[in-house]
């Protein structure tokens, strides 16, 4: 399931268009786990490994400041934090979200 499935559209010039996109607040809890980046990381490799979903990468990304437009490598040799509750990340991401 695509995180933008239940984002609201419109169409401008017919094409179709996302209405702003919300993201919730990640805030670190003592059961995230950190790891060091090497040059083979990605945050979706990391979101497949950890979550066992690739299309959760964007989760990983906030959680360390990244815009998920940014860029899908975190920087190399820096802990890089895996939030646990992404299950409850991706629920608020939802109602964040909600027609």
């Amino acid at each position: 399931m695509s995180r933008y499935d239940n984002i609201r559209t419109t169409t401008k010039d017919n094409k179709r268009i996302y209405v702003r996109v919300k993201y919730p607040e990640i805030k670190p809890t003592t059961s995230d786990l950190y790891i060091i980046c090497n040059s083979t990381d990605r945050y979706d490799k990391l979101a497949q490994s950890y979550y066992g979903d690739s299309s959760l990468w964007w989760i990983i990304a906030i959680a360390n400041g990244a815009s998920p437009q940014d860029t899908i490598f975190p920087p190399l040799g820096v802990y890089v934090r895996i939030p646990q509750n992404y299950v409850e990340i991706q629920a608020n991401f939802n109602n964040l979200n909600k027609n």
